[in-house]
C-alpha cells in the first residue's frame, strides 16, 4: 500500500520528523499558478545576486556561476522544457532547485541575506508594475481609436439622456468623449498605483532585515525601484499595493461595463443607432435573424468578476497579523485573473471600436423624438427677458400641448408658439433645430461641434 506521505525532502526538512502529506502538498503548493513570475523572479534574483556580490558576501565566480545558470533557467522557461514540480511547492524553490542542480553550492547561497517572504513581495511588485504599464498602453489605445470615432462624428446628433428619458440633442462625438475621459481617469489611477507598487521589499528578509551587510539601494536601482520598504515587518506583509491596483482595475472594468450597457442598446433593433462588427458577435442555435453583441455583454459579466477579486483581496488582508502569513498566498490568484481580465477587455474594445458602425439618420430621428430642444426654447426665453422659471413654466405648457396634439416644438407655428408667450419671435426657429441646439452650447466641456473638435485634438496632445 503506497504511504500516504512523500519520501521527497522540502528545503525545511531537517526541522520535521515526517514529510508532508500529498494532500497537504497539493493545498499549500502554489507552483502552477504563481510560476508566470518566473522571469520576475529570476530578475530580482540576478538584483540581488550582484548585490551580493559587491559587497563580497558571494565570490565573483559564485555570481558568474548564478548568472549562467539563471540565463539555461529563463531559456528552459521560456520554450516550455523546464519541469515545475508540486513537491517544491512555489516558483521560487523550482527555481533555486534547478538552479542549484546547474551551478552547485552557488545556488545554495543565493538566498543569503534573503527569505521567500520579500523575495515574493519583490516578484509581485516587479509584476504588477510591469502589468501596469501594460494597461496604461492599452488604455491609450482604447481612448485613440474612440478618439478616432468621435473624429468621425463630431457633427452626428443623438438624443443626450438622463433618466433614459431623451433630455436634450448631443452628438455623438462629444458622447464618445465622455468615455475617454473616463478611461483618462483610469490611466492616471494606474500611474499614480504605480508610485506605491514601486518600493522594494527586498532586504527585509522573513520580517526583521538580515545580519548581512546588504545595500537595499542598489538592488532598488538596479531593478528600477523609486524607493526601498522603510518597514521590514510592512514590507513583507503588504498587499495595499495589490488591493489598490485592483480597485483601479474595478474602475476600469466599471467604464468598460457603462459603456458596454450603452452598446447593448444602441445596438438593439428598437433602437438601432450602431452596429458592431460581426467578428464581435454570435448568433443564436435556434433563431438565424439573430446577432448578439456577445462582447459588450460578457464585459458587462466580467466586470462583477473583477469586483469580486477586490472584495476578496480586502477581505483576504482585514485579519492578518504582522508579518507575512500563508493566507497571502492567496492573493496571487485574483491578482492575475483580474490582470488577464482587464488586459484582454481592453485589447479587444481597442479593436471593437474600430468596428462599431454609426447609423446616423436613426440617431437624428430619436433626437427629434420627446422635444429635445425644450430647453433651448427656455433658455431663448430667458435671453428675451424672461425670468428662468417662468420660461420653464411656459416651455412646460408649450409641451403638453405637443404631447396632447401628437408634433414636436419645432412644427408649431410662430402664432402658436406666441400663446405660450409673446416674447417669441421669427427667430425661435433657429433655436428649436437640432444644429442649433448643439451649435449653441460653445463653451468648453459642450457638445457644440467645433468644442467637440477642440477637445479631440487636447485628448491627442495628452496621448502623444
Amino acid at each position: 500500500m503506497t504511504s500516504q506521505f512523500s519520501k521527497k525532502s522540502e528545503a525545511w526538512s531537517a526541522r520535521f520528523s515526517e514529510p508532508v502529506s500529498d494532500l497537504v502538498k497539493r493545498y499549500t503548493a502554489s507552483v502552477f499558478f504563481d510560476n508566470r513570475m518566473a522571469a520576475f523572479d529570476i530578475q530580482g534574483s540576478l538584483a540581488h545576486a550582484e548585490m551580493l556580490a559587491a559587497q563580497n558576501i558571494i565570490n565573483a565566480q559564485d555570481y558568474a556561476d548564478i548568472q549562467r545558470g539563471m540565463a539555461q533557467i529563463k531559456s528552459e522557461i521560456d520554450s516550455g522544457k523546464f519541469e515545475w514540480l508540486l513537491d517544491l511547492e512555489d516558483v521560487h524553490l523550482n527555481i533555486e532547485k534547478r538552479l542549484t542542480e546547474l551551478v552547485g553550492d552557488a545556488g545554495k547561497r543565493l538566498h543569503t541575506g534573503r527569505s521567500r517572504n520579500d523575495q515574493v513581495a519583490t516578484d509581485i511588485r516587479l509584476y504588477v508594475r510591469s502589468s501596469i504599464d501594460t494597461i496604461v498602453g492599452l488604455l491609450g489605445d482604447l481612448r485613440l481609436a474612440l478618439l478616432n470615432l468621435a473624429e468621425q462624428h463630431a457633427e452626428t446628433i443623438l438624443p443626450g439622456f438622463t433618466h433614459m428619458q431623451v433630455a436634450q440633442p448631443i452628438t455623438f462625438g462629444h458622447h464618445m468623449l465622455a468615455y475617454v475621459e473616463m478611461f483618462s481617469r483610469d490611466a492616471e489611477r494606474m500611474q499614480d498605483c504605480r508610485k506605491r507598487v514601486n518600493r522594494l521589499p527586498l532586504g527585509a528578509a522573513a520580517l526583521a532585515g538580515t545580519t548581512f551587510p546588504i545595500d537595499r539601494e542598489r538592488v532598488a536601482k538596479t531593478l528600477g525601484f523609486e524607493d526601498v520598504c522603510h518597514n521590514s515587518l510592512d514590507a513583507v506583509s503588504d498587499r495595499d499595493f495589490a488591493i489598490e491596483f485592483c480597485a483601479a482595475a474595478a474602475l476600469i472594468m466599471t467604464h468598460v461595463s457603462r459603456m458596454s450597457e450603452e452598446l447593448v442598446i444602441w445596438m438593439s433593433p428598437r433602437v438601432g443607432f450602431i452596429d458592431i462588427a460581426d467578428r464581435f458577435c454570435t448568433g443564436s442555435s435556434i433563431m438565424p435573424q439573430k446577432k448578439n453583441p456577445d462582447v459588450p455583454e460578457l464585459a458587462r459579466g466580467k466586470t462583477g468578476r473583477v469586483n469580486g477579486h477586490l472584495i476578496a483581496l480586502l477581505t483576504l488582508m482585514k485579519g492578518q497579523p504582522l508579518a507575512y502569513n500563508k493566507d497571502n498566498q492567496e492573493d496571487k490568484e485574483p491578482l492575475f485573473d483580474t490582470v488577464d481580465t482587464v488586459v484582454d477587455t481592453l485589447r479587444i474594445f481597442a479593436d471593437m471600436a474600430t468596428g462599431i458602425t454609426v447609423k446616423a439618420d436613426a440617431m437624428r430621428a430619436a433626437a427629434l423624438q420627446g422635444y429635445a430642444t425644450a430647453t433651448d426654447l427656455a433658455d431663448y426665453l430667458v435671453k428675451k427677458g424672461l425670468p428662468f422659471r417662468d420660461a420653464h413654466e411656459a416651455v412646460a405648457l408649450a409641451v403638453r400641448t405637443c404631447v396632447d396634439k401628437g408634433c414636436d416644438l419645432s412644427d408649431m407655428s410662430l402664432a402658436e408658439l406666441q400663446q405660450f408667450s409673446k416674447l417669441i419671435g421669427e427667430d425661435v426657429f433657429v433655436v428649436l433645430t437640432l444644429e442649433g441646439s448643439v451649435a449653441a452650447r460653445d463653451h468648453i466641456g459642450g457638445t457644440a461641434p467645433n468644442q467637440v473638435k477642440a477637445a479631440i485634438a487636447r485628448a491627442r496632445s495628452k496621448l502623444d
